[in-house]
């Protein structure tokens, strides 16, 4: 496969809300109670030594509720089902699509700290491809739960892998870490990399460095 067999779209980013075409559920869920939830912010509140019932706090545990319903909506999405619209006119296509810079906002499981960073997505279709919009709600379905960014980006991997069957997949994940910048070490932008590759992505490495080149490209 040449250069000119590979199209890469550039500066994927995700929707300024999650769940704004899929008709999934609201950032609240109507079905749960957030009273306990509430009044657990409101103990943390006094345990680092502030009064939760000051004017500027009354109100905050239940932004903070409201907050960790969206920063955890993706668990009301199933991820594979995203891919389901699939196009096979593609004129004889053969080459890697490749998405990049696909911002995202996860929190991990440990301290509930942001993780912040950029997915990277390539694929070589099989029979079919899929809007590049997929591939970003695809990012934001599992980067909107409770992760590690390994976790995270095994699944993107497995998901395309499911919903497209290609003949090959890559995903690379660059993050930065809350629970290493604002606590702990305090060590200020170290990103994590993390990747995940399969079928002919996992043994040619042309190929892998062609996906590496077109990251690079957006530096």
């Amino acid at each position: 496969m040449n250069e000119s067999a590979v199209s890469v779209f550039r500066n994927g980013r995700l929707s300024s809300h999650p769940l704004d075409e899929e008709g999934t559920p609201d950032e609240v869920r109507p079905d749960v109670s957030y009273d306990a939830p509430e009044e657990g912010v409101r103990a943390l509140l006094r345990a680092v030594g502030e009064d939760p019932d000051r004017d500027g706090l009354r109100d905050t545990p239940g932004r903070v509720v409201r907050a960790f319903a969206e920063y955890c909506s993706g668990y009301a999405l199933d991820p594979v089902a995203l891919l389901q619209r699939k196009f096979s006119e593609v004129s004889g296509y053969q080459g890697l699509v490749i998405l990049t810079d696909i911002d995202f906002v996860s929190h991990c499981e440990h301290h509930l700290a942001p993780i912040v960073g950029k997915a990277h997505i390539a694929y070589l279709p099989s029979n079919a491809v899929v809007g590049i919009s997929k591939l970003a709600r695809v990012v934001d379905a599992y980067a909107r739960r409770l992760q590690i960014q390994e976790r995270m980006t095994a699944q993107i991997a497995q998901c395309i892998e499911e919903g497209l069957a290609p003949r090959a997949v890559g995903v690379v994940v660059d993050a930065e870490h809350g629970c290493m910048t604002l606590r702990g070490v305090n060590k200020r932008a170290p990103r994590l990399r993390t990747q995940a590759f399969a079928g002919e992505l996992a043994v040619d490495s042309q190929m892998q460095q062609r996906f590496f080149d077109a990251i690079a490209a957006q530096r």
